[in-house]
Parts: structure tokens; C-alpha cells; sequence
């Protein structure tokens, strides 16, 4: 009679159970990880200072800050280039933590679409 699959003693074996403790840690690491992300919170800013903008590490706009010199009227698609270009770059930072943490957890590893 042949027998049905699996492994001896109906256990894993040593290398898989190991394997499984390593993903739950890394897990539980990249959930501390995110949680303080939420947390933190970066700033960027345009147009030398004209336009500040400050993001949560969820990415989430907590703060705008203009200059009164850079609202014109007359010109409002440099206010609005300059508040575009602030986010951005304010996100960009946040991208930059989130990276180098998971670099950190992953050991240099990249783990598309986690961050």
C-alpha cells in the first residue's frame, strides 16, 4: 500500500519550521515598521521656501504653508507648480524611509509593492 504524502510524524520538517518562524518575524518586524511610519511625519518644500508642505508616513497631507509673496493672482499656475512640486517631494521622503527600512528587514532584498 502506498503511503499518503506529507512528511514523517506528520510535522515539518526542521528547514520549513524555521522558514515559517523567519516569515513571522519579518512580518511582525514590517508591522512595527508601518506602524511607525504613521508616525512620522516629513516635510518638503518649493520655490526656496515659498511653499511648505508636510506629509504623514502614510502619505497623507497634514500641513500646507505658503508665503504671502507667492500668491499672486495673476499667477496661479506657479502657486499651483510649486505646492505639486512640495507634495511631491515630501512623498518622495517618505518613499525613501519606507525603502531603506525594508532594505534594513529584508537585508537588501526588494519586496515589490509592501511599501
Amino acid at each position: 500500500m502506498a503511503k499518503k504524502g506529507g512528511f514523517p510524524g506528520g510535522g515539518m520538517p526542521g528547514n520549513m519550521a524555521n522558514l515559517m518562524k523567519q516569515a513571522q518575524k519579518m512580518q511582525r518586524q514590517m508591522e512595527e515598521q508601518a506602524k511607525e511610519m504613521e508616525t512620522k511625519e516629513f516635510t518638503a518644500s518649493a520655490g526656496g521656501g515659498a511653499v511648505e508642505v508636510t506629509v504623514s508616513g502614510t502619505r497623507q497631507v497634514l500641513k500646507v504653508k505658503l508665503d504671502e509673496e507667492v500668491v499672486d493672482p495673476d499667477d496661479i499656475e506657479m502657486l499651483e507648480d510649486l505646492i505639486v512640486a512640495a507634495v511631491n517631494e515630501a512623498i518622495g521622503k517618505v518613499e525613501e524611509e519606507s525603502a531603506s527600512a525594508m532594505s534594513k528587514l529584508t537585508g537588501g532584498g526588494q519586496m515589490p509593492g509592501l511599501f
